[in-house]
C-alpha cells in the first residue's frame, strides 16, 4: 500500500464513473478521498475538510476547473496542491493556465497515477497546507 490514510484528496469530478474509478483506486492505495461533482460543490468541501490534495477535472457544469481554480485563489491564500485531472490534449498547457502542481492526462495508466500522486506526499515541498 502506497497511500496513508491520514492523507486526504479532494477529486472534483464530475462524471460519476471516473469518479467512482478514481475514488476506488485512491481508497485502494490507502488515501482518503472527499468527491466533488463540480467547483461549488469542491469549494463547499474546502470550508469544512483540509485534503492534502486537489484532483481537479476541468470541465464541469455548474463551475468548471478554471472557475474553482480563480476561487480557490482568491479564497485561500494558502492551498493544497492542485493537480488538473483533464482528458483535453494540451493538458499541461492548462495546469499552467491555473497555476496548478501537475496534471493527469485522461486516460491513465493505473500504475503510473498512482506512482505520480504519492509523490505529493513523499515530497516535502507539496506539504500540505492549512486553507485559512
Amino acid at each position: 500500500m502506497n497511500g496513508d490514510t491520514d492523507r486526504c484528496v479532494l477529486v472534483v469530478e464530475d462524471e460519476p464513473d471516473m469518479a467512482l474509478l478514481v475514488t476506488t483506486i485512491l481508497e485502494d492505495s490507502g488515501y482518503r478521498v472527499l468527491a466533488a461533482g463540480d467547483g461549488r460543490q469542491g469549494l463547499a468541501v474546502l470550508e469544512c475538510a483540509h485534503p492534502d490534495l486537489i484532483l481537479l477535472d476541468m470541465k464541469m457544469p455548474v463551475m468548471n476547473g478554471w472557475e474553482f481554480a480563480k476561487a480557490l485563489h482568491e479564497r485561500y491564500k494558502n492551498h493544497p496542491p492542485v493537480v488538473v485531472f483533464t482528458a483535453a490534449e494540451n493538458a499541461a498547457r492548462t495546469a499552467s493556465e491555473i497555476g496548478a502542481d501537475g496534471f493527469i492526462g485522461k486516460p491513465f495508466d493505473l500504475d503510473q497515477f498512482i506512482s505520480y500522486i504519492g509523490r505529493f506526499f513523499d515530497d516535502s515541498s507539496h506539504a500540505a497546507v492549512n486553507l485559512q
